[in-house]
């Protein structure tokens, strides 16, 4: 029987490829499945094989909202609230924000030090794409409109912020992934820490990423499909957990991928470790009532400030 493959978009972050290669196979940063056994998918399904897409966040958002060319598709939780049309969230796979996440950084002559500071300046912030999340907190922190925010807030490849502040050409940056950890070693240093601010005023997890697949699996390859893959993506969440120091290891070309772009230091073992303690956790496992409530109020607070779409009822699967 020939089975039927199914993409999987992930961004190029270590935490995403950290989950998904029990299901997709071991691929280098580009995608290119790694040749040997040791490197073969470890669950299989009788209809479905997994086909690893590693990539930018902010491109797999502006896709989804266009063509939503992939099954299943990493999404910054504000682009999820503008193509709720056409993909549902998985109640594993999600990033969020435990009193930490995305981070303002500037250079250390920079004047600026708190976020009032921020606020008043009026300087060009690099962001890592205005569909993400950390954009729409950034928005909410500044009181900005979206239209104003998107003035001021030019938007870069994320590994592209860092150098961008480094060189001067806008006053502060917004890190996102190992971006949030490695700023300093490129010089840099922090005004503001976006996740402990939400923390602190909302007393909520920031949340930053899901996983999501397509609405219409079950149309396309019978009832209960959906279901189906998503219980694939917790098995493979959970062989990853189980299996951590291999999954770990396999992460480290996506973390070196990602330094060098950035102009940051090659990720020490112990720094690694850290992310992915940071961004693979019980909520990543299973968003429950905890999880489902820090990204209902998220998305109604973005609403209400015309930063996105309006979400009546929020689809988990």
């Amino acid at each position: 029987m020939t089975k039927t493959t199914l993409t999987l978009a992930h961004s190029g972050d270590p935490d995403d490829a950290f989950m998904w290669w029990p299901l997709t196979g071991k691929v280098d940063p580009d995608g290119v499945p790694l040749p040997g056994e040791e490197n073969a998918p470890r669950l299989t399904h009788p209809r479905f094989s997994f086909s690893a897409v590693p990539g930018d966040i902010a491109q797999f958002n502006r896709l989804a909202a266009g063509a939503a060319p992939y099954d299943i598709t990493a999404l910054s939780v504000r682009a999820f609230a503008g193509v709720t049309d056409r993909y549902v969230m998985t109640s594993c796979g999600s990033s969020f924000g435990e009193g930490y996440g995305p981070k303002v950084v500037c250079r250390e002559d920079s004047p600026l030090r708190t976020p009032a500071d921020l606020c008043a300046s009026g300087c060009l912030i690099a962001v890592p794409g205005h569909q993400t999340s950390a954009f729409m907190t950034l928005a909410l922190l500044l009181k900005a409109s979206a239209e104003s925010a998107k003035q001021r807030c030019p938007e870069v490849a994320f590994d592209g912020v860092i150098p961008e502040v480094v060189a001067g050409r806008v006053g502060a940056g917004l890190v996102i992934h190992e971006g949030q950890i490695t700023y300093a070693q490129a010089g840099l240093r922090q005004v503001v820490d976006l996740g402990a601010w939400w923390r602190r005023t909302r007393l909520l997890p920031l949340p930053l990423g899901i996983n999501a697949v397509k609405a219409d699996l079950d149309a396309r390859f019978g009832s209960g499909t959906l279901a189906e893959v998503a219980a694939l993506l917790r098995a493979s969440l959970a062989y990853a957990l189980a299996h951590r120091e291999e999954s770990t290891a396999y992460t480290v070309a996506f973390a070196r991928r990602n330094a060098a772009r950035s102009g940051t230091s090659e990720p020490t073992p112990e720094g690694l470790a850290r992310y992915l303690d940071m961004y693979v956790t019980g909520l990543t496992v299973d968003l429950g009532a905890v999880g489902r409530r820090a990204i209902e109020r998220f998305l109604s607070e973005g609403a209400r400030a015309g930063l996105c779409p309006p979400v009546s009822v929020l689809r988990v699967v």
